[in-house]
């Protein structure tokens, strides 16, 4: 957020009651909606499972762009819960880490913070887990919305890797993947660098 508007942007990260076991991805996309408000020439971005609610916000207010960070691409319909056996994403999680020699269970360190500054990831550590009740809620659309979409992945993200995140996007969106060096978290390990990326996008 500062990055950005030290760019001149005005940045909202909105809060969504993601510990909520009686809130999930309609009550998430109407926490977007209200913070989107009147506000015009729109940027969404997401990250990780916001992927699930960005084109559901898509589709109830005027978006000049959405950019998909590190994120999940859901089909109409589907559930983040299916998300993981229909896209193959375990199997890809588990091949990159046999890959690059890191552990194949999951852990925080491994996964989300491994490039992520001390300071910072004490922080991260300290958040709850996602409330079950958003897994199993459909992405509510007939359709991907009718808004520019870029896709953009971190080069070392571990939770979604690279190729993973390149297959998912072509195969569901039909669209090139454009890339940043960084993690999953990368918003926390590289903020300059994500945000001159993002800046470029024209909308």
């Amino acid at each position: 957020m500062p990055e950005l508007r030290a760019r001149g942007h005005e940045v909202v990260a909105v809060e969504l009651p993601g510990a909520d076991e009686s809130a999930g991805l309609p009550e998430y996309t109407d926490a977007v909606v209200a913070a989107v408000g009147d506000h015009d020439d729109v940027v969404v971005v997401a990250q990780s499972m916001g992927g699930f609610t960005a084109p559901m916000v898509c589709a109830r207010v005027p978006v000049a762009l959405l950019v998909l960070v590190n994120a999940m691409i859901p089909l109409p319909g589907e559930t983040p819960g299916a998300w993981w056996d229909n896209t193959g994403s375990q199997e890809a999680r588990v091949a990159a880490a046999e890959a690059g020699g890191y552990a194949v269970e999951f852990d925080l360190d491994t996964y989300f913070l491994h490039d992520v500054p001390s300071e910072v990831a004490a922080d991260v550590g300290q958040q709850g887990p996602e409330a079950e009740i958003a897994f199993t809620q459909p992405c509510d659309i007939a359709q991907w919305p009718d808004v520019t979409t870029r896709v953009l992945a971190a080069a070392q993200d571990r939770f979604f890797p690279l190729d993973f995140q390149r297959r998912v996007a072509h195969d569901r969106l039909g669209l090139p993947t454009d890339t940043i060096p960084g993690g999953h978290l990368v918003a926390l390990s590289h903020p300059t660098t994500l945000a001159t990326r993002l800046t470029t996008y024209p909308h």
